[in-house]
């Protein structure tokens, strides 16, 4: 009888036929997980930019602190303008003049808010006209400032006043306090210097002491002037007018008005005197030993509590209630504070810087000083 073998013997063939079934499908096995990482990779690839996004630093760190720290500015809108009628009159510091033609100067149409005098319609037109001529090329200095002063003694309203003061304050530092002398000017004119003259002489010639031809001209040695050497000379003399209510001094050359400053009055038990006072002559002084007449005592010029100012100028009293008074006289202060009220012993006081020009402009024996209520 054949004998057949066993389900569980396999002979050498089989076996070997087993075993390469079995590498094939390994094999098959390890390519299938192969392209399947590989298709799992590429994708990767494709999703991983956007995935690294974050990481890139697209925003620079100081642009987003920026965004973050600063907040945004917000433009505020200007106001709007205020209607015509409200415009006020022009004010001083307005008034652009410059040496020798080129002045600029704006006329003046703003309508005037107090109530006017019948002669105010007239007067503001005189105004405009006189200011005009500062626009014209070269400018009508002269002329304009003598049109502006004619008005002076006119019947006005306080706020035209005040604007005809201002704008011949600011030309008399186009036409005084300048080197600058201008055509058909009779109050300044130039001098050419001649053998043997002396400052001291030319000045009292023409009634301004030689302190003010030094500063206009900026001459350091008054004794060193040279033959043929051009000179500005201002045609003097200079004066002044009080008004007690109003604590205003007006300085004029001849008529012709200059300006103004604040100034100090006696107290009640001490009144400054009306009437018309003379700069006495020799009356003039730097820091003048003094004694009060209230305490009895003796200021030294280099007293710490010195209380003249920088100068002294002397007046005497030629009429009215100023006959007769001695002891008057317009001087600096230490207390400046106390400038626009009645402190003093009946002098007149000025802030020093402007008791210095002062001192510079009144001519001893020909300037007068009037004081009025």
């Amino acid at each position: 009888m054949e004998r057949f073998p066993s389900r569980g013997y396999m002979t050498p063939r089989t076996r070997m036929i087993r075993k390469l079934y079995l590498a094939a499908a390994i094999l098959v096995i390890i390519l299938i997980v192969g392209i399947v990482l590989f298709h799992l990779s590429d994708k990767t690839q494709e999703q991983q930019p956007a995935a690294a996004a974050p990481e890139r630093k697209v925003i620079e760190p100081e642009k987003k602190a920026v965004m973050v720290t600063e907040p945004p500015r917000v433009v505020q809108p200007l106001p709007p303008a205020p209607p015509a009628q409200q415009t006020p009159p022009p004010q001083p510091e307005q008034v652009e003049v410059q040496a020798p033609v080129a002045i600029e100067q704006p006329a003046v149409t703003a309508p005037v808010e107090q109530p006017v005098l019948p002669a105010s319609t007239g007067i503001t037109a005189m105004i405009n006209e006189a200011l005009a001529l500062l626009n014209e090329r070269p400018a009508r200095v002269i002329e304009a400032r003598d049109r502006l002063n004619e008005l002076l003694p006119l019947e006005m309203t306080p706020q035209q006043r005040m604007l005809v003061k201002q704008q011949l304050s600011a030309l008399a530092d186009v036409w005084l306090f300048s080197p600058t002398v201008y055509p058909k000017d009779t109050l300044c004119e130039i001098y050419q210097v001649k053998s043997g003259d002396l400052l001291k002489e030319i000045g009292r010639v023409n009634n301004v002491p030689w302190e003010i031809i030094q500063e206009l001209n900026k001459i350091s040695r008054p004794e060193a002037l040279q033959v043929g050497q051009t000179l500005k000379i201002v045609k003097g003399p200079f004066h002044a007018r009080v008004f007690r209510s109003k604590f205003i001094m007006d300085l004029y050359l001849q008529d012709t008005y200059v300006k103004s400053f604040a100034v100090g009055l006696g107290k009640p038990e001490h009144e400054t005197p009306t009437g018309t006072w003379v700069v006495k002559p020799g009356g003039k002084l730097i820091k003048p030993t003094w004694t009060d007449p209230d305490t009895g005592k003796t200021y030294q010029a280099d007293d710490p509590d010195y209380p003249l100012g920088s100068r002294w100028i002397a007046l005497d009293g030629i009429s009215g209630n100023a006959v007769g008074r001695t002891g008057f006289a317009i001087h600096g202060t230490q207390k400046p504070e106390e400038i626009g009220s009645a402190t003093s012993r009946g002098c007149i006081r000025l802030h020093n810087g402007d008791v210095l020009l002062m001192y510079n402009l009144m001519m001893p024996g020909a300037s007068r000083v009037e004081i009025v209520d």
